[in-house]
This record gives structure tokens, C-alpha cells and sequence, in this order.
């Protein structure tokens, strides 16, 4: 019998078995729904969270982890709202959340082979940051991009680059007020009101 034919996922350059790539697919649909025409703020974490409670387009709308975070932190209500009604929300601000590894790592990564991947992946999200997203601005918010930070630049991108003074933004419910103040003005800097 032939050994399955495994593949490398387009979103994350890992070994995608057929399951890796139909849960890939599902969760590119969920946030294509959700898309801005014109991206406004494109915040760019660094792998995409196992639990689907914790990735921000579930339909689920039973919001924990990252997804929780970040909404907390956009300061957008999730009491007695749908998943519909909350992510129509996040698109009508021209917010759309992605990450340089779309997928979650696949069991028995270790922190050396993720960061690898990071690097690998990142000339594939630039492409796609330039060329598709075209966003206003990037808000990098992951800890785990802090390595290649540096790399997205106006130059490289072609729009602003925004992190906190001290790096990527950290949205783990550890930043003070002040530094969630300068995330939020991260999200429409030099916007005309």
C-alpha cells in the first residue's frame, strides 16, 4: 500500500494532512465572510489558535483566549450579541485579523521548529500583505513575532507599522490601560474623523 501524500499547507508551510487542510479551509471561509473591502487595520498575530473558541471568526461566538482578548481590548461588547452581530461589527471598522501561521501547530512542534516556521512563512505573508490586504496600517500583537518584528517595515509592506514601544502589542490581558490606549490608537492612526 502507498504512504499517504502528505502536502505543505499554504498557510502555515507545515505537513498538512487531509484534516489539517479541510480545517484550514473552514476557518479561511469563516474569516473571508468577514473581510473589509478596504482593510483599514490588519492585525497581524503569530500562529493561529488551536481552539476554535479562541479564533476570532468562529460562528461559535463563544469567545475565550485570543479571541476574547482582542475583542476586550477593542473594546467591543459581546453581551447579548451574536457571532454575526460582533464580527459585522469588527468589519464595519475595516479590522481584520490574521496571522503569519494560519494554522495551529501541529502536535510535537517545538518552540525551535515553530519559530522556524515563522521565519520560513514570512516572505509568503509579505507577498500577501502587499499584494492582497493592501491594509492602511499592520498592528503586529502576538508575542511570538517579537523575533521577526523587525522584518515588517513601510518599506517592505508598503503602509505603516505599529507595535508598542516595547514590541509587538501583547493581548494576554497583561497590558496596563495606558498600553491598551496605544494599541486602540494604533487602529486609526492618521485616520481622517
Amino acid at each position: 500500500m502507498a504512504a499517504p501524500l502528505l502536502l505543505l499547507c499554504d498557510g502555515c508551510g507545515q505537513t498538512a494532512s487531509p484534516a489539517h487542510l479541510a480545517r484550514r479551509l473552514q476557518r479561511l471561509e469563516w474569516t473571508t465572510r468577514y473581510r473589509p473591502v478596504h482593510i483599514q487595520a490588519l492585525l497581524l498575530g503569530g500562529i493561529a489558535p488551536d481552539a476554535d473558541a479562541a479564533f476570532l471568526y468562529s460562528p461559535e461566538g463563544n469567545y475565550q483566549g485570543e479571541a476574547a482578548n482582542l475583542l476586550d481590548a477593542l473594546r467591543i461588547s459581546r453581551a447579548e450579541k451574536s457571532a454575526d452581530a460582533i464580527l459585522t461589527e469588527c468589519q464595519k471598522r475595516g479590522l481584520l485579523l490574521t496571522h503569519l501561521l494560519e494554522c495551529p501547530l501541529e502536535p510535537g512542534v517545538a518552540p525551535s521548529g515553530a519559530q522556524q516556521l515563522l521565519e520560513k512563512h514570512l516572505p509568503a505573508v509579505v507577498a500577501r500583505i502587499r499584494r492582497s490586504l493592501r491594509p492602511k496600517r499592520l498592528v503586529l500583537f502576538s508575542r511570538e513575532l517579537a523575533a521577526v518584528a523587525g522584518k515588517f517595515t513601510e518599506a517592505v509592506l508598503g503602509s505603516p507599522v505599529f507595535t508598542s514601544s516595547y514590541g509587538p502589542f501583547v493581548l494576554d490581558g497583561s497590558l496596563s490601560e495606558s498600553q491598551m490606549e496605544e494599541f486602540r490608537r494604533t487602529l486609526t492612526a492618521g485616520s481622517v474623523p
